[in-house]
């Protein structure tokens, strides 16, 4: 058998324990596979005293990441320190620069920096894979880069954040206010002490980013994505959206449209017979849409470290059989300059819920703003009457421009009747 290959692993929490583990575990299978043992023969962690329940005492140790991605006896980085900048930049851009193969599951530092760091990995001929930075253990990159290579993509599409959707699911499944749903998945491990890059929406738009990056043969763009986090999400919303045969869910989207690419990360109402719709807890999910296989929709765990273990160790037996192509799957210098459109130019429908005085005239008002802006009406759903009081009157209308949606609501909140800024979510048929 070959030479091994020789793995440098900066960073020792979940994801770089996890990598040590499962090359342990699977060492022989992992051989057979590569054509060559993969070996760690050094780390690099800020705590050489902590108990990371891995034998480490044959390893060497480095206190700077940047001196491990440098040291002659490593073959292969592995940077899992996260962190758009920093240590983790540091350490990739030094492996890189001497025609190091890095492999990384950095999606922020990707997201952010990943149009510099694949100019270097192309100027110095040095790989740079990427297969654990967006959905864990499923292998989307790998899907987009190669078994869908022969594709023009229209859409790429999906759950990419677990902590957003195990609470969105555990509002609708116990009927809870998200603050509660919230502290349960922080309790269970599943949300950080401060989720707020998981439930702003800022760690599935890193990831996003990165695959409208590959699925568009386009630089990395992270400033275009429109963001929306589920901080707003109610558990009347997620009920009135059952009424009206809608899950609720945090999704990413980009796709190719006459003007350009648009990339967006927002709560969507899926309507309940989309495949989507029942991805629940935990899980991630990722649809492609391409012009000759159609649509194709991947599954399973996002994060945790034997998931994203897995997706390192697929990219080190890559490198070890010399399967490289760019990072973003063309030359840098083919890469398209298409513009990014803007959210305000989205086409389709929308779920409003308004909180408004029960007197009458109210629907006509609001229906004559609507018109207005050229926008109509599909349904309206409101239980009961209350003369006087506050009541929830839930509206969704046929397919609108974006821009006229935001119009006519910023008239719609400052109507009388209406008492409480109006809650728009929009509705995409996935």
């Amino acid at each position: 058998m070959a030479h091994p290959l020789s793995i440098g692993i900066a960073g020792l929490g979940t994801v770089g324990g996890g990598t040590l583990a499962l090359l342990a575990a699977n060492a022989e299978l992992i051989a057979a596979r590569a054509g060559r043992p993969l070996a760690v023969t050094a780390v690099s962690a800020r705590d050489r005293a902590r108990d990371r329940g891995i034998a480490l005492g044959n390893l060497r140790w480095f206190d700077d990441p940047a001196a491990l991605a440098r040291d002659p006896g490593i073959d292969v980085l592995v940077e899992a320190i996260g962190g758009a900048d920093g240590p983790a930049r540091e350490a990739v851009e030094a492996a890189l620069g001497l025609g190091k193969p890095v492999v990384t599951a950095n999606k922020a530092m990707l997201a952010v920096h990943g149009a510099a760091l694949a100019a270097l990995a192309e100027a110095k001929g040095a790989p740079l894979l990427f297969e654990a930075a967006v959905a864990g253990g499923i292998p989307a990159i790998k899907a987009l880069r190669e078994g869908l290579s022969a594709n023009r993509i229209r859409r790429v599409c999906g759950i990419l954040n677990g902590t957003c959707n195990y609470i969105l699911t555990t509002m609708r499944g116990q009927a809870r206010e998200f603050a509660e749903a919230l502290a349960e998945a922080q309790r269970l491990g599943y949300a950080e002490a401060d989720p707020s890059l998981d439930i702003d929406g800022i760690d599935a738009a890193h990831k996003l980013a990165i695959l409208a990056a590959l699925a568009f043969g386009r630089p990395v763009d992270f400033a275009s994505v429109h963001v929306e986090g589920i901080r707003s999400v109610s558990a009347l919303d997620i009920a009135f959206a059952d009424q009206l045969g809608y899950r609720i869910k945090l999704i990413g989207i980009a796709e190719r449209t006459a003007a350009g690419i648009a990339a967006r990360l927002h709560p969507v109402l899926v309507p309940v017979t989309a495949p989507i719709a029942h991805v629940d807890g935990v899980f991630n999910a990722v649809a492609f849409e391409g012009d000759f296989a159609g649509r194709v929709m991947l599954e399973g765990r996002g994060a945790g470290a034997g998931p994203t273990a897995s997706a390192i160790v697929a990219d080190l037996i890559d490198i070890a059989r010399g399967r490289i192509t760019p990072p973003f799957g063309i030359a840098g210098v083919l890469l398209s300059a298409e513009p990014s459109v803007p959210i305000a130019a989205r086409q389709g429908a929308y779920y409003l819920r308004l909180m408004v005085v029960d007197r009458p005239g109210v629907i006509a008002d609001v229906s004559a703003v609507l018109r207005d802006h050229a926008v109509s009406l599909e349904s309206l759903l409101q239980r009961g009457r209350s003369p006087g009081e506050a009541v929830p009157v839930v509206l969704t209308t046929h397919v609108c421009e974006e821009a006229a949606m935001a119009a006519a609501l910023a008239r719609i909140g400052a109507l009388a009747a209406v008492i409480a800024p109006p809650t728009m979510l929009r509705i995409e048929q996935l």
